[in-house]
């Protein structure tokens, strides 16, 4: 089954949806050392490296909005998790354009 290609969310369209109180599935792939330095309150984290043997532990009924830095590693994690059946998107800028909290 080949890849279709990616949805994209803004970092502000997210923001807006978790303001509206909307549930949001959100994946961080960044490493352990940028994800301590600040992550977007309910996400989970699950590394790029380590996404091959972990994504079991995502909800593949959800859509998985997924984040890393600037948006590179997260739409690769985006492909990896499309070819396997998750309604994944990409937000585009990563955690350099997010403009809200984080813990």
């Amino acid at each position: 089954m080949a890849f279709q290609p990616e949805k994209e969310i803004t970092p502000a369209e997210l923001a807006a949806r978790m303001k509206r109180g909307e549930p949001v599935y959100i994946l961080d792939v960044r490493e352990p050392l940028e994800w301590a330095e600040g992550h977007i309150q309910g996400a989970k984290h699950i590394p790029l490296g380590q996404l091959p043997e972990r994504h079991v532990e995502l909800d593949s009924k959800e859509e998985v909005i997924v984040i890393c830095r600037s948006g590179g590693r997260s739409s690769l994690a985006c492909e990896l998790l499309g070819e396997r059946g998750y309604n994944v998107v990409n937000m585009i800028g990563g955690m350099m354009a997010w403009q809200d909290e984080v813990e």
